[in-house]
C-alpha cells in the first residue's frame, strides 16, 4: 500500500476538533507564490494549483520515467495546503479576501532532492507543456503552533481562529503570525464535491511564549 501522510502522521493531518499545540518539523513543499482572492475562478490562487500538482505527480510517477530517486518508496500525494498572510497585518482579516498574499502549497516526501525537484520540473513542462517556473522547493521549519479542525465553509474558520486563540492564551502562548510565519490551512477535502457543511480543514497558528 503506498505510504500515506494523512493516516500515518496523524498529528499533523487529523487533528481534534479541541485546539492542541503541535511542533511542526521542518518539511519540504512544493509551492507556489501569489496573492488576491482564493474565491475568484480566474485568480491567481486558482491557477496555482495545477502547477504544484504537474510536478508532483511527475515525481510520484519518477521510477516509470525512468527517474531513480534515492530512497523512494510509493506514497500518496499529500493534500493541498496553504500559507495565507497580509502584509502589514499580524494576523488575519478574513473579510478582505483581496488582500492575501500565499503560498500555495504540497508537501514533498523527505526523500525528494533538489535535484530530483529540478528534474520533475523539467520533464513536466517538456510532456505537458505549461510553463512551471512558478514553482519553487521550498523548504520550511514552521515551529511551535496551536493548531484545531475544522469543520464547515471556509467563511466560518473566525470561530475556530477565535477557540484557538483562547486556548493559546490559557497556556501562556501569544499569536505569533509575522512576515515569515503563517496562518495555515490544510485541506482535507474538495470543496468541488464537498457540501460545504462537511468541509474538513487543519488549521494551523504559529505561537511564541507570551513572555518571549
Amino acid at each position: 500500500m503506498p505510504y500515506d501522510f494523512k493516516k500515518e502522521q496523524k498529528e499533523l493531518y487529523q487533528p481534534k476538533t479541541a485546539p492542541a499545540l503541535v511542533h511542526v518539523p521542518k518539511m519540504n513543499y512544493l509551492a507556489v507564490r501569489g496573492k488576491g482572492d482564493p474565491n475568484d475562478p480566474d485568480g491567481e490562487y486558482a491557477r496555482s494549483i495545477p502547477l504544484l500538482y504537474g510536478v508532483a505527480y511527475t515525481l510520484k510517477m519518477s521510477p516509470k520515467a525512468g527517474h531513480a530517486i534515492d530512497g523512494f518508496f510509493d506514497y500518496t500525494v499529500p493534500p493541498l495546503e496553504g500559507f495565507w498572510w497580509q502584509p502589514g497585518l499580524a494576523g488575519v482579516d478574513y473579510a478582505n479576501k483581496a488582500g492575501f498574499q500565499f503560498l500555495s502549497l504540497l508537501r514533498l516526501p523527505d526523500f525528494v532532492t533538489r535535484a530530483d525537484f529540478d528534474w520533475a520540473v523539467e520533464s513536466a513542462t517538456a510532456k505537458k507543456k505549461m510553463d512551471l517556473s512558478p514553482v519553487e522547493f521550498f523548504p520550511y521549519d514552521e515551529g511551535l503552533c496551536v493548531q484545531c479542525m475544522h469543520l464547515g465553509p471556509y467563511d466560518a474558520e473566525p470561530q475556530t481562529a477565535a477557540k484557538m486563540h483562547d486556548f493559546m492564551r490559557r497556556q501562556g502562548y501569544a499569536l505569533d503570525i509575522t512576515d515569515a510565519r503563517y496562518h495555515h490551512e490544510i485541506y482535507l477535502s474538495d470543496p468541488r464535491k464537498c457540501d460545504p457543511a462537511r468541509l474538513k480543514t487543519v488549521l494551523r497558528h504559529p505561537v511564541r511564549p507570551a513572555d518571549g
